[in-house]
């Protein structure tokens, strides 16, 4: 007996689940839940280095306040230019406000991570995690096909998780844009 085949494709939102098998198949459209405040970070491996370093974000945020931001890409201009070095300017102030950990996380490799970290000194300051497959942006819903950064992304935001829960999300408004989440816009309540 052939086993069936179960395929989940993330696109805009919604998930397009296809069951196939020979004997049968079956086609589902459901809609996905996003993240908001007060929602419990997921538990997702992603990588910091490499591909042989594994770091679960879940366990990262557990205990501590931790500030992440997404970008939709490495090397790529708004986020090499104004985002990343924002949190890296930032990166002092946020601390002495209780913050533990400031992460980036973009759907890259984590070869790519690693030297975009290294060629803005980040070490220390901001921990650049590599989202390789976009299993962490798919699972809090804030996915963005571009194209010409090689199809799914993730959106640009930014979030506070204090003990595992989200308390502040910052999603800017078109995706890609450079506003509300900035590190500028960051506000932490001591």
């Amino acid at each position: 007996m052939h086993q069936p085949l179960i395929r989940q494709i993330f696109c805009k939102g919604l998930v397009f689940s296809h069951t196939s098998s020979i004997a049968r198949r079956t086609f589902s459209i459901s809609k996905m839940v996003g993240i908001k405040q007060g929602d419990q970070i997921p538990s997702i491996d992603l990588y910091e280095d490499s591909p042989a370093n594994k770091v679960n974000i879940g366990e990262i945020c557990q205990g501590k306040k931790v500030v992440i931001f997404a970008v939709p890409g490495a090397y790529t201009p708004g986020c090499s230019r104004t985002h990343l070095p924002g949190y890296l300017e930032q990166s002092d102030a946020l601390r002495a406000k209780g913050v533990s950990e400031i992460i980036c996380v973009s759907v890259n490799d984590p070869f790519v991570m690693a030297a975009w970290g290294r060629e803005h000194n980040a070490h220390g300051k901001v921990r650049m995690l590599a989202d390789p497959q976009a299993q962490f942006a798919k699972e809090v819903d804030l996915c963005i096909d571009l194209p010409p950064l090689g199809g799914l992304r993730s959106k640009r935001y930014s979030m506070i998780v204090d003990d595992g829960v989200i308390t502040q999300l910052n999603i800017e408004p078109d995706g890609t844009g450079l506003s509300c989440s900035l590190a500028g816009q960051i506000k932490i309540e001591k």
